[in-house]
Order: structure tokens, then C-alpha cells, then sequence
């Protein structure tokens, strides 16, 4: 199967990114010169995704200012009045996504491919005979700034358990999955997060990322993530 479209979820306020989100959407944050959210855009884009939703409530004009620029992919903006989590978002933008399965990634994820590209191979892991979504998963232990217990368990088959309170899990949930908006159905435009609905299908699955994954979630991530990159080779680009 072949995705034509997605949803970047890129409203939040960015709390733990302060001082840096007081006048610039945490998606618009620069790494290498490069904006999260353009990090992302290049990767649907050549992935082969139409059309992209970016929902935006937080600093709003700057971001549909920035992301109406672009040529492709086509994006439509939709804006939240008040803050609806990523499961809110996703509800309130349903009529844009018509009846196939779609992508969403966090406006604020870093991620670099492996040998596949992480969009191509959670397609590929995509049966629509019983499959609600295809989360990408990152392995804890080679997570760069993840410190967390992780989020879930794959079993031999790639079935998702997600991991009790007391629990340590391998994988944390990297902020890019395939979603069927058939979950999406009936629900209320309100905040709630979508992990509430995946936790209640037994019809989703996860894919180990093979490539580098970076967890940016204070500015000192943000450095880390940079010097990081630079030392694989990966450079600002220079000034004009």
C-alpha cells in the first residue's frame, strides 16, 4: 500500500522547550539551520505524500506562515482554537482524510533512515485485514536523550503490548506511525491523546527503527542533537 497523505501534529505550546518557544512554534525550532517541521515535510515528501495537514494553535501565524511557503507537499492548515491533544487533533481534522490509511508524525520528531526509509517500511508492515496502525518504534538503548521506561513491547509478529506502569519496555512510541481513520470514527473533537485509542485496538503493530532517532524535548536536547549530527557527518549549512 502506498499513502497519499498525512498529519503533522504541530500545536503545542512546547512548555519544557522554553525560553526557545516564547516566539517561535517548537516545530519551527532550527537544527542545523534546518526546521523540525521541514525535517519531516522532506521526508513525507519523499516518501511520496500529496497533500499534508499541519494543525497549529500556538504561535499560528508564524507556523502557517512558514509551511505555506513550501510546494510540496500541498498542506492545509487547520487551526485549534483551544488545545486538543494529538487524539482531539486527529478528530477535528477527520474529513481530511478520506477512508485509507494515513501517516502522523509529531511536528517536533528527528529522525534518519536507515537502509529503508522508516515511511517505506511501515507501509510495507501495513495489512489491512488486521491492522489499525503501524507505529515506528525506538529502541531505548540506542535513543539519543531518551531517558524514559519506555512505551511498549513487540511480540515475534510485531504486535504491540503496551507496557505496564511498573514495567521497563525496549521501545519507546517514536512519534511516526500509519494510522486507519476508521479509529478515528465516532469519536469527539476533545483533548485526549491518541495512544488512549491504539491501547484499546489489539490491531496495531510496531516497527524497530533502524536508523538514529533523536528525543528533543528541552533546549539542551536540542544542542545535544546538533553536535550529535554534526558528528555523523552532518553540517550546518552556511550563511548566505
Amino acid at each position: 500500500m502506498k499513502p497519499t497523505t498525512a498529519m503533522v501534529l504541530a500545536a503545542g505550546h512546547g512548555t519544557r522547550m522554553r525560553p526557545l518557544t516564547a516566539d517561535t512554534p517548537k516545530p519551527l525550532l532550527p537544527v542545523l539551520g534546518t526546521p523540525l517541521i521541514d525535517w519531516t515535510l522532506d521526508r513525507l515528501a519523499a516518501a511520496g505524500i500529496e497533500r499534508v495537514v499541519v494543525n497549529a494553535h500556538h504561535l499560528a501565524d508564524l507556523l502557517e506562515q512558514h509551511v505555506s511557503a513550501r510546494t510540496r507537499p500541498a498542506i492545509t492548515v487547520v487551526r485549534e482554537p483551544e488545545l486538543l491533544d494529538t487524539g482531539g487533533a486527529l478528530v477535528n481534522a477527520r474529513a481530511q482524510f478520506g477512508d485509507e490509511p494515513f501517516y502522523v508524525v509529531n511536528g517536533d520528531v528527528l529522525w534518519l533512515d536507515g537502509v529503508t526509509p522508516a515511511l517505506t517500511r511501515l507501509a510495507n508492515a501495513w495489512k489491512d485485514s488486521h491492522t489499525d496502525a503501524v507505529l515506528l518504534t525506538a529502541p531505548t538503548a540506542r535513543a539519543y536523550g531518551y531517558h524514559g521506561a519506555g512505551d511498549l513491547h513487540l511480540d515475534f509478529v510485531g504486535h504491540v503490548a503496551w507496557r505496564h506502569e511498573t514495567e521497563v519496555a525496549p521501545f519507546a512510541y517514536a512519534g511516526v506511525q500509519l494510522l486507519h481513520p476508521r479509529l478515528l470514527d465516532g469519536l469527539a473533537a476533545k483533548p485526549f491523546p491518541i495512544t488512549d485509542v491504539l491501547r484499546a485496538s489489539d490491531r496495531v503493530y510496531g516497527v524497530p527503527h533502524d536508523g538514529l532517532w533523536f528525543h528533543i524535548g528541552t533546549p539542551d536536547d536540542l544542542k545535544r542533537a546538533e553536535a550529535e549530527l554534526i558528528d555523523l557527518g552532518f553540517h550546518a549549512p552556511e550563511a548566505a
